[in-house]
């Protein structure tokens, strides 16, 4: 059973071809297929310009990563050279302490006069005060590099730094109370020189 349309159809027929079509839809498809590859080509340039946006991204972070990785073996570095900077200090103030302590047992032994032991306590006062001087320049030092990393590292690292600042701040402290000592014993060695010259000066 044959319907209208393959009837339509049938007739319609060229040499047992079926018929061809009008020259209006033939542009129609010409036009479509011109615009398909265009959008395809549009979404292409698109991938790759994301993929080259990409690429960019990622050599940026590589390099931001090596960057880093270099600023934490720069405070590594720095971190080992405060700790024989901190070693060195302590040898410092042993070697101080052992001095102050020979010198006080030389002037018990030698029996030196007031005048004299007022003098050694000037000196070592001295070198108590320099040393002194040479730990607050060098916290001052570890506070500006500290500083200047402390936006590029770890909390941790950042937290051992600031303890070996908080250790030089406790060792200055005990600096100072040692100098307040010696300042005591030199004042009482300039009162005991005067009252001896005083009774000198009686007995005269």
């Amino acid at each position: 059973m044959t319907t209208p349309e393959y009837y339509g159809w049938w007739s319609k027929r060229v040499n047992a071809n079926i018929p061809r079509l009008r020259e209006e839809c033939i542009r129609s498809i010409e036009k479509y297929l011109q615009v398909v590859p265009s959008e395809l080509e549009v979404i292409k340039q698109d991938f790759e310009k994301r993929s080259s946006e990409l690429e960019k991204k990622i050599e940026q972070l590589e390099e931001e990563k090596m960057r880093l990785g270099l600023d934490v073996n720069i405070h590594k570095l720095e971190a080992e050279k405060l700790r024989k900077g901190k070693n060195k200090a302590e040898e410092d103030l042993d070697s101080l302490k052992t001095n102050y302590k020979k010198l006080r047992l030389s002037i018990r032994t030698a029996g030196l006069d007031a005048r004299a032991r007022e003098s050694a306590l000037e000196k070592n006062l001295l070198e108590c005060q320099n040393e002194e001087a040479r730990l607050k320049a060098r916290v001052a030092e570890l506070e500006k590099s500290l500083h200047l990393y402390r936006s590029r590292n770890s909390m941790i690292e950042l937290r051992a730094s600031l303890g070996k600042i908080e250790e030089f701040k406790r060792r200055i402290e005990d600096l100072e109370d040692a100098l307040q000592n010696s300042e005591l014993r030199v004042e009482l060695l300039e009162r005991h020189n005067e009252q001896c010259q005083e009774q000198l000066h009686h007995s005269q």
